[in-house]
Protein backbone atom coordinates (compact mmCIF):
# COMPACT_ATOMS: atom_id res chain seq x y z
CA UNK A 1 0.00 0.00 0.00
CA UNK A 2 2.72 2.55 -1.02
CA UNK A 3 1.24 6.07 -1.15
CA UNK A 4 1.48 8.19 -4.32
CA UNK A 5 3.68 11.18 -3.13
CA UNK A 6 3.01 13.82 -5.97
CA UNK A 7 5.91 15.77 -7.87
CA UNK A 8 5.11 19.19 -8.65
CA UNK A 9 6.00 21.03 -11.71
CA UNK A 10 7.13 24.15 -10.70
CA UNK A 11 6.47 27.57 -12.74
CA UNK A 12 10.21 27.48 -12.11
CA UNK A 13 11.91 28.31 -15.85
CA UNK A 14 15.73 27.30 -17.03
CA UNK A 15 16.54 31.38 -17.23
CA UNK A 16 15.10 32.07 -13.55
CA UNK A 17 16.88 33.34 -10.51
CA UNK A 18 13.80 32.18 -8.46
CA UNK A 19 10.01 32.44 -9.02
CA UNK A 20 7.92 34.23 -6.45
CA UNK A 21 4.26 33.11 -5.80
CA UNK A 22 1.92 35.17 -3.95
CA UNK A 23 -0.61 34.04 -2.60
CA UNK A 24 -4.23 35.38 -1.47
CA UNK A 25 -6.45 32.59 0.41
CA UNK A 26 -6.12 30.48 -2.08
CA UNK A 27 -6.69 27.32 -0.29
CA UNK A 28 -4.26 24.80 0.42
CA UNK A 29 -6.15 21.64 -1.54
CA UNK A 30 -3.33 19.70 -2.89
CA UNK A 31 -1.84 16.24 -1.53
CA UNK A 32 1.74 15.52 0.11
CA UNK A 33 3.71 16.37 -2.76
CA UNK A 34 7.38 17.29 -3.82
CA UNK A 35 10.05 18.63 -6.30
CA UNK A 36 13.48 18.72 -7.31
CA UNK A 37 13.69 22.64 -6.39
CA UNK A 38 14.80 24.49 -2.59
CA UNK A 39 11.13 26.00 -1.40
CA UNK A 40 10.79 28.79 1.36
CA UNK A 41 7.72 28.85 2.04
CA UNK A 42 5.80 31.96 4.05
CA UNK A 43 2.33 31.57 5.72
CA UNK A 44 0.79 34.76 7.05
CA UNK A 45 -2.73 35.60 8.64
CA UNK A 46 -3.69 31.34 9.03
CA UNK A 47 -3.08 28.46 11.43
CA UNK A 48 -2.86 25.07 10.28
CA UNK A 49 -0.77 21.84 9.92
CA UNK A 50 2.30 21.55 8.26
CA UNK A 51 3.79 18.14 7.02
CA UNK A 52 7.31 18.05 6.36
CA UNK A 53 8.68 14.80 5.97
CA UNK A 54 7.63 12.65 8.84
CA UNK A 55 7.13 15.52 11.30
CA UNK A 56 3.41 17.03 11.48
CA UNK A 57 2.84 19.62 14.00
CA UNK A 58 0.80 22.80 14.49
CA UNK A 59 1.68 26.39 13.34
CA UNK A 60 -0.44 29.69 14.69
CA UNK A 61 -0.97 32.21 12.44
CA UNK A 62 2.48 32.81 11.06
CA UNK A 63 5.03 29.99 9.65
CA UNK A 64 8.53 30.07 7.44
CA UNK A 65 10.18 27.13 6.74
CA UNK A 66 13.04 26.54 3.82
CA UNK A 67 12.65 23.03 2.31
CA UNK A 68 15.25 20.74 0.59
CA UNK A 69 15.17 19.45 -3.05
CA UNK A 70 12.63 16.26 -3.18
CA UNK A 71 11.52 16.98 0.87
CA UNK A 72 7.77 15.79 0.85
CA UNK A 73 5.25 18.38 2.48
CA UNK A 74 1.93 20.24 2.66
CA UNK A 75 0.39 22.66 4.73
CA UNK A 76 -3.43 22.51 5.95
CA UNK A 77 -5.07 25.74 6.84
CA UNK A 78 -7.67 26.75 9.14
CA UNK A 79 -8.86 28.53 6.65
CA UNK A 80 -12.44 29.40 7.85
CA UNK A 81 -13.45 30.92 10.61
CA UNK A 82 -17.56 31.46 12.11
CA UNK A 83 -18.30 30.30 8.45
CA UNK A 84 -16.41 33.01 6.35
CA UNK A 85 -12.86 32.56 4.54
CA UNK A 86 -10.23 33.92 6.46
CA UNK A 87 -7.80 36.50 4.71
CA UNK A 88 -4.57 35.38 4.68
CA UNK A 89 -1.44 35.43 2.82
CA UNK A 90 1.68 33.07 1.59
CA UNK A 91 4.52 34.02 -0.51
CA UNK A 92 6.52 31.18 -1.60
CA UNK A 93 10.09 31.38 -3.46
CA UNK A 94 11.34 28.32 -5.49
CA UNK A 95 14.93 28.08 -6.33
CA UNK A 96 16.66 25.56 -8.30
CA UNK A 97 19.47 22.77 -6.87
CA UNK A 98 21.90 23.80 -8.49
CA UNK A 99 21.77 27.71 -8.40
CA UNK A 100 24.27 27.80 -6.12
CA UNK A 101 26.85 25.56 -7.39
CA UNK A 102 28.68 28.10 -9.43
CA UNK A 103 32.24 29.52 -8.97
CA UNK A 104 31.39 32.38 -7.03
CA UNK A 105 29.12 31.12 -4.68
CA UNK A 106 32.01 28.57 -3.61
CA UNK A 107 33.85 31.57 -2.33
CA UNK A 108 34.24 31.41 1.67
CA UNK A 109 31.35 34.50 2.02
CA UNK A 110 28.53 31.72 0.99
CA UNK A 111 29.80 29.29 3.14
CA UNK A 112 26.72 29.49 5.81
CA UNK A 113 24.17 29.64 2.31
CA UNK A 114 25.63 26.49 1.49
CA UNK A 115 25.89 24.65 4.35
CA UNK A 116 21.98 25.91 5.67
CA UNK A 117 20.85 24.10 1.81
CA UNK A 118 22.35 21.63 2.50
CA UNK A 119 20.95 20.91 5.91
CA UNK A 120 17.59 22.21 4.43
CA UNK A 121 17.28 18.61 3.51
CA UNK A 122 15.38 18.10 6.76
CA UNK A 123 13.36 21.51 6.74
CA UNK A 124 14.21 24.07 8.87
CA UNK A 125 11.77 26.27 10.67
CA UNK A 126 12.94 29.66 11.40
CA UNK A 127 11.69 31.64 14.84
CA UNK A 128 11.98 34.53 16.75
CA UNK A 129 13.39 37.84 15.76
CA UNK A 130 15.18 36.64 12.46
CA UNK A 131 11.18 35.47 11.71
CA UNK A 132 10.15 39.30 11.58
CA UNK A 133 13.14 40.78 9.75
CA UNK A 134 12.71 37.41 6.60
CA UNK A 135 9.08 38.22 6.38
CA UNK A 136 9.66 41.99 5.88
CA UNK A 137 12.24 41.06 3.43
CA UNK A 138 9.87 38.12 1.60
CA UNK A 139 7.25 40.93 1.46
CA UNK A 140 9.69 43.43 -0.83
CA UNK A 141 10.64 40.62 -3.24
CA UNK A 142 6.97 40.67 -4.15
CA UNK A 143 7.61 43.73 -6.00
CA UNK A 144 9.71 43.28 -9.48
CA UNK A 145 12.91 45.88 -8.82
CA UNK A 146 14.52 44.15 -11.26
CA UNK A 147 18.53 43.29 -10.58
CA UNK A 148 17.81 44.10 -6.73
CA UNK A 149 15.69 41.50 -6.49
CA UNK A 150 18.50 38.91 -6.77
CA UNK A 151 20.62 41.17 -4.25
CA UNK A 152 17.77 41.03 -1.84
CA UNK A 153 17.00 37.34 -2.25
CA UNK A 154 20.87 36.86 -1.39
CA UNK A 155 20.66 39.24 1.91
CA UNK A 156 17.37 37.13 2.59
CA UNK A 157 19.10 33.70 2.84
CA UNK A 158 22.57 35.51 4.51
CA UNK A 159 20.16 36.77 7.32
CA UNK A 160 18.90 33.16 7.51
CA UNK A 161 21.99 31.62 7.45
CA UNK A 162 23.49 32.99 10.59
CA UNK A 163 20.16 33.01 12.98
CA UNK A 164 20.38 29.92 15.31
CA UNK A 165 16.89 30.23 16.18
CA UNK A 166 15.84 27.61 14.16
CA UNK A 167 14.24 24.32 14.36
CA UNK A 168 15.36 21.11 12.12
CA UNK A 169 11.67 19.06 11.08
CA UNK A 170 11.84 16.08 9.46
CA UNK A 171 14.01 13.16 11.35
CA UNK A 172 17.68 11.56 10.78
CA UNK A 173 16.59 8.98 8.86
CA UNK A 174 13.52 10.22 6.89
CA UNK A 175 16.28 12.04 4.69
CA UNK A 176 18.65 10.08 1.84
CA UNK A 177 21.69 12.96 3.12
CA UNK A 178 23.20 13.71 6.53
CA UNK A 179 23.85 17.27 8.11
CA UNK A 180 26.60 19.56 7.92
CA UNK A 181 28.40 19.87 10.89
CA UNK A 182 31.28 22.60 12.53
CA UNK A 183 33.67 19.54 14.07
CA UNK A 184 35.06 17.05 11.66
CA UNK A 185 34.49 14.32 14.36
CA UNK A 186 31.37 14.79 15.12
CA UNK A 187 30.71 14.56 10.91
CA UNK A 188 32.37 11.88 11.00
CA UNK A 189 30.41 9.78 13.57
CA UNK A 190 27.24 11.76 12.23
CA UNK A 191 27.86 10.17 8.72
CA UNK A 192 29.09 6.50 10.11
CA UNK A 193 25.48 6.21 12.02
CA UNK A 194 23.66 7.59 8.95
CA UNK A 195 25.00 4.97 6.51
CA UNK A 196 24.84 2.12 9.11
CA UNK A 197 21.77 2.34 11.72
CA UNK A 198 19.93 -0.62 10.12
CA UNK A 199 22.16 -2.95 11.50
CA UNK A 200 20.26 -4.70 14.05
CA UNK A 201 23.86 -4.51 15.94
CA UNK A 202 24.77 -1.73 15.68
CA UNK A 203 26.51 0.35 18.97
CA UNK A 204 27.39 3.05 20.79
CA UNK A 205 31.33 1.54 20.64
CA UNK A 206 31.62 0.87 16.67
CA UNK A 207 31.20 5.14 16.69
CA UNK A 208 32.86 5.69 19.92
CA UNK A 209 36.06 2.78 18.20
CA UNK A 210 36.04 4.97 15.26
CA UNK A 211 37.00 8.48 16.79
CA UNK A 212 39.09 6.79 19.02
CA UNK A 213 36.64 7.85 22.17
CA UNK A 214 36.18 6.31 25.02
CA UNK A 215 32.44 5.35 25.53
CA UNK A 216 31.69 7.23 28.13
CA UNK A 217 33.50 10.41 26.66
CA UNK A 218 32.04 9.66 23.48
CA UNK A 219 28.30 9.86 25.20
CA UNK A 220 29.22 13.28 26.80
CA UNK A 221 30.88 14.38 23.11
CA UNK A 222 27.70 13.00 21.02
CA UNK A 223 24.98 15.24 23.76
CA UNK A 224 27.03 18.06 23.63
CA UNK A 225 26.45 18.47 19.89
CA UNK A 226 22.56 17.13 19.69
CA UNK A 227 21.35 17.51 22.42
CA UNK A 228 20.28 13.78 22.70
CA UNK A 229 21.66 10.46 23.47
CA UNK A 230 22.97 7.91 21.53
CA UNK A 231 20.21 5.73 22.17
CA UNK A 232 17.88 8.33 21.27
CA UNK A 233 20.13 9.62 18.34
CA UNK A 234 19.60 6.31 16.83
CA UNK A 235 15.96 5.53 17.65
CA UNK A 236 15.10 8.31 16.21
CA UNK A 237 16.52 7.80 12.56
CA UNK A 238 15.75 4.37 13.16
CA UNK A 239 12.03 5.63 13.28
CA UNK A 240 12.38 8.25 10.52
CA UNK A 241 13.84 5.63 7.99
CA UNK A 242 10.48 3.63 9.00
CA UNK A 243 8.36 6.71 8.32
CA UNK A 244 10.02 7.01 4.95
CA UNK A 245 9.06 3.42 3.92
CA UNK A 246 5.47 3.28 5.21
CA UNK A 247 4.88 6.45 2.55
CA UNK A 248 7.05 5.00 -0.42
CA UNK A 249 6.91 1.44 -0.25
CA UNK A 250 4.15 -1.88 -0.54
CA UNK A 251 6.43 -3.82 2.62
CA UNK A 252 4.80 -4.82 5.32
CA UNK A 253 5.38 -3.64 8.93
CA UNK A 254 7.75 -6.32 9.94
CA UNK A 255 9.96 -6.03 7.10
CA UNK A 256 10.27 -2.22 7.36
CA UNK A 257 10.87 -2.83 10.78
CA UNK A 258 13.59 -5.06 10.50
CA UNK A 259 14.89 -2.74 7.33
CA UNK A 260 15.19 0.20 9.67
CA UNK A 261 17.36 -1.86 12.47
CA UNK A 262 14.50 -2.94 14.53
CA UNK A 263 15.04 -6.78 15.62
CA UNK A 264 12.03 -7.04 18.04
CA UNK A 265 9.07 -5.74 16.45
CA UNK A 266 6.95 -5.05 19.91
CA UNK A 267 9.87 -2.90 20.85
CA UNK A 268 9.53 -1.88 17.77
CA UNK A 269 5.71 -0.44 18.08
CA UNK A 270 6.29 0.65 21.58
CA UNK A 271 9.21 3.21 20.17
CA UNK A 272 7.13 4.21 17.12
CA UNK A 273 3.73 4.73 19.20
CA UNK A 274 6.08 6.82 21.98
CA UNK A 275 7.61 9.02 19.05
CA UNK A 276 4.79 9.70 16.17
CA UNK A 277 1.10 9.29 18.96
CA UNK A 278 0.46 6.55 16.65
CA UNK A 279 1.03 2.71 15.57
CA UNK A 280 2.45 2.27 11.90
CA UNK A 281 -0.16 0.99 10.58
CA UNK A 282 -2.16 4.40 11.71
CA UNK A 283 0.63 6.67 10.39
CA UNK A 284 0.35 4.78 7.05
CA UNK A 285 -3.28 4.95 7.11
CA UNK A 286 -3.44 8.77 7.80
CA UNK A 287 -0.97 9.93 5.22
CA UNK A 288 -2.34 8.11 2.84
CA UNK A 289 -5.95 10.08 2.90
CA UNK A 290 -3.56 13.61 2.60
CA UNK A 291 -2.11 12.05 -1.22
CA UNK A 292 -5.37 11.56 -2.82
CA UNK A 293 -6.31 13.74 -5.06
CA UNK A 294 -7.58 14.26 -8.59
CA UNK A 295 -5.42 16.05 -10.66
CA UNK A 296 -7.31 15.67 -13.79
CA UNK A 297 -9.97 18.09 -12.38
CA UNK A 298 -7.23 20.98 -11.98
CA UNK A 299 -7.39 22.78 -14.94
CA UNK A 300 -4.33 25.04 -14.02
CA UNK A 301 -2.08 24.67 -10.58
CA UNK A 302 -1.72 28.27 -10.20
CA UNK A 303 -4.80 31.33 -11.00
CA UNK A 304 -2.73 34.54 -11.87
CA UNK A 305 -3.11 38.08 -11.03
CA UNK A 306 -3.11 40.36 -14.41
CA UNK A 307 0.66 41.45 -14.44
CA UNK A 308 -0.27 45.14 -13.44
CA UNK A 309 -2.05 44.24 -10.44
CA UNK A 310 -0.56 46.53 -7.15
CA UNK A 311 -2.58 44.35 -4.71
CA UNK A 312 0.93 43.60 -2.55
CA UNK A 313 -0.65 44.59 0.69
CA UNK A 314 -0.70 42.28 3.85
CA UNK A 315 -4.09 41.36 2.82
CA UNK A 316 -5.38 42.65 -0.41
CA UNK A 317 -8.38 42.42 -1.76
CA UNK A 318 -7.32 39.53 -4.45
CA UNK A 319 -9.58 36.54 -3.13
CA UNK A 320 -8.63 32.99 -4.63
CA UNK A 321 -5.49 34.23 -7.26
CA UNK A 322 -1.62 33.99 -7.34
CA UNK A 323 0.62 36.43 -8.74
CA UNK A 324 4.09 34.39 -10.37
CA UNK A 325 6.90 36.14 -10.23
CA UNK A 326 10.16 35.53 -12.01
CA UNK A 327 13.09 36.90 -11.27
Amino acid sequence: MSLNIFREITPLGQNDVYVLLDSYSNGFDYPIHSHPEYELNLVMGVSGVRLVGDNTERFNEYDLVLLGPYLYHKWTGDEYEDGKLKKYRVVTIQFSIDLFEGPMFQKERFYRIRKMLDNSIRGIKFEGDVFKTAMTKMLSLTKDKGFTNILEFIDLLDLLSKTQSITYLASEGFTPATLKWESKRIQQAYNYIIKNFSETKFKLNDVAALINMSESAFSHFFRKYTNKSFTEFLTDVRIGHTCKLLLSTDETISQIAYRSGFNNIANFNRLFKKNKNCTPLEYRQRHKEKTIYDWQEEINMWQFLPPNSKNLDMVGPAINTTKVTHI
